[in-house]
C-alpha cells in the first residue's frame, strides 16, 4: 500500500535544514584537525594528515553504501508503508557495518603496504600518514555502523535526528582533537585517537536513539533479514555504490599524489584548499539528503510529481547555496588559510591556487543534487558508470594540462571531473524517469 505526502518548499527544507548543518561540522571537523596540526609548524605532518585521511576514506569509499544504500532502502519502504521491511533494512546495515569492520581491522597492513607507495610523498609524510592510519583502522567498526543508522534516519525523514548523531560525533572529535594535540601533545596520533573515542561514544548514543525509535515494536527475525530477494538487490546497490565511492576516491588520490609529486608545499597548500571544497560539499550535501528522502519516498509510493518536485527543489536550492558558498569561501579564503597553517610558503601556494577551490562548489552542484535523487532512486549503475566515464576525462584532462600549466592544469582537470558527472547524470535522470514512471498513472497529489 503506497502512502500520500505532500513536498513543499517548506517540507523539503525541513529535511535539508538540519542535514546542512548536520553535514557542515564534519569538513569543519577536518579545519580543526588541520588547524591543531597547522600549529605545530611541520609541512611533513601537515601532509602526513591529509595522506593518512585519503587512506581512510578508501575504506568509507568501499562502506559508503551502509549510509546512501539504506537511505534509499529504508525511503522506499516507508513510502510503501512497510514496516517489518524499514527494520529489517536498517538490520541488515548494521550486520553488514559490523563484518566489515572487522575486516578493515585484519586487512590494515596491506592497505598501507599499497596505498603509501601509490599516493607518495616524502619519508617523513608517509611516517605521519602510516601512524594515523594505523590508529583510525581500529575504529572502523564503530564509523560504519554510525554510517548505517544515520543512513536509515535519513531514509524515515528523521533529519533532527540525523543532526544530533552528526554534530555529537564531529563536536566531539573537535574537543578531544584540541585536547590530545594541543593539550596532551600527542600530534598526529592524537587526531586520530580522537576520532575512535568520538565515533565509539557516537554508536551508543545511535544504540540509545534506536531503541526508543522502536517503541518496544518486535526486532525483525533472522528469517526476515536473509531474504535473497531483498538481498540481491541490496548487494547489486552496494556493489554500484562502492564502486562509484571508490573511483571518487580514487579521483580524490590521483589529486593528491599529483600534489604530492610537486613537493611537500604544495602538498600542504592542495591540502588545506581540499578542505574548502569539503565545506562546500558537505553544506550542499543537505540538500541532496533531502532529495534521497524524497525521491526514495516518491518512488516507493509510485507517485511521479513527488519525484519531479524533489528534483526541482534540490537542483534550484543546491544553486543558491552553490553561488553563496563560492561567495563566502572567496571573500574569507585568505582567512582561513591563515588559520589553517602558520607556514609562511604554504599560505602564499596556497592563494595563488584559491580561486579554483571557490569556483568548485559551483562546478560541482549538479553532481552533488543528482547523487541524491540516483541514491534515493536506487538507480546505483548509472551513478557508478558515470563516476568511471568523468573519472576518465579527468586523467585525460590531467595529462593535457599538467604539463603546460602545472597545478592550475591538475585544479580544472578536477573541476572537470565534477563538470561531467552532473552532466551525465543530468542526462540519465530523465531516461530513467520515463522508463520507471512511463507506465504509471500519474498519483492524486498536492505540491503546493
Amino acid at each position: 500500500m503506497s502512502t500520500s505526502f505532500k513536498v513543499t518548499n517548506r517540507s523539503f527544507l525541513a529535511l535539508a535544514v538540519p542535514m546542512t548543518l548536520a553535514y557542515i561540522s564534519t569538513p569543519l571537523l577536518g579545519l580543526v584537525d588541520t588547524a591543531v596540526i597547522g600549529q605545530l609548524h611541520d609541512a611533513a605532518l601537515l601532509g602526513g594528515l591529509a595522506v593518512g585521511a585519503i587512506l581512510f576514506d578508501v575504506i568509507g569509499a568501499f562502506f559508503y553504501f551502509l549510509r546512501a544504500g539504506t537511505t534509499g532502502l529504508a525511503a522506499q519502504a516507508l513510502g510503501s508503508n512497510n514496516e517489518t521491511e524499514l527494520r529489517a533494512v536498517l538490520a541488515r546495515a548494521l550486520l553488514l557495518g559490523v563484518i566489515g569492520g572487522i575486516i578493515v581491522i585484519f586487512v590494515q597492513w596491506p592497505i598501507l603496504v599499497i596505498g603509501l607507495p601509490i599516493i607518495g610523498g616524502t619519508e617523513a609524510v608517509q611516517d605521519a600518514a602510516s601512524t594515523y592510519f594505523t590508529i583510525r583502522a581500529f575504529s572502523a567498526p564503530f564509523v560504519l555502523a554510525n554510517y548505517s543508522i544515520l543512513g536509515w534516519y535519513l531514509g524515515l525523514g528523521k533529519a533532527g535526528i540525523g543532526l544530533l548523531i552528526q554534530t555529537f560525533l564531529n563536536l566531539t572529535n573537535m574537543v578531544l582533537s584540541v585536547v590530545f594535540v594541543l593539550g596532551f601533545n600527542w600530534g598526529v596520533p592524537g587526531v586520530a585517537i580522537a576520532t575512535f573515542v568520538a565515533e565509539a561514544a557516537t554508536l551508543c548514543l545511535g544504540i540509545y536513539l534506536i531503541k526508543r525509535q522502536l517503541k518496544g515494536a518486535p526486532l525483525p527475525t533472522f528469517s526476515q533479514i536473509i531474504i535473497w530477494e531483498k538481498l540481491k538487490p541490496m548487494l547489486a546497490l552496494n556493489r554500484d555504490i562502492m564502486i562509484r565511492s571508490l573511483f571518487m576516491l580514487l579521483a580524490f588520490g590521483f589529486f593528491t599524489s599529483r600534489s604530492a609529486a610537486q613537493g611537500e608545499v604544495v602538498l600542504a597548500a592542495n591540502a588545506v584548499l581540499e578542505k574548502f571544497i569539503l565545506v562546500a560539499a558537505f553544506f550542499l550535501d543537505g540538500t541532496a539528503s533531502a532529495a534521497e528522502q524524497v525521491v526514495g519516498q516518491a518512488i516507493g509510493a509510485k507517485q511521479r510529481t513527488a519525484f519531479r518536485k524533489a528534483l526541482r527543489l534540490s537542483i534550484s536550492w543546491g544553486f543558491g547555496l552553490s553561488f553563496a558558498a563560492a561567495i563566502i569561501l572567496w571573500l574569507a579564503g585568505g582567512a582561513v588559510i591563515d588559520l589553517l597553517t602558520t607556514h609562511t610558503e604554504v599560505r602564499e601556494t596556497a592563494r595563488a591556487f584559491m580561486f579554483w577551490a571557490v569556483l568548485t562548489p559551483i562546478i560541482g552542484t549538479l553532481a552533488f543534487q543528482m547523487d541524491g535523487v540516483f541514491v534515493g532512486a536506487t538507480w546505483s549503475a548509472d551513478m557508478r558508470n558515470s563516476v568511471v566515464f568523468s573519472s576518465l576525462l579527468f586523467l585525460a584532462s590531467y595529462y593535457l594540462l599538467f604539463p603546460i600549466y602545472g597545478n592550475h592544469g591538475l585544479w580544472v582537470a578536477l573541476l572537470v571531473f565534477f563538470g561531467v558527472r552532473g552532466i551525465t547524470l543530468s542526462y540519465l535522470c530523465v531516461i530513467r524517469e520515463r522508463q520507471h514512471f512511463g507506465t504509471l498513472n500519474a498519483a492524486t497529489y498536492s505540491v503546493s
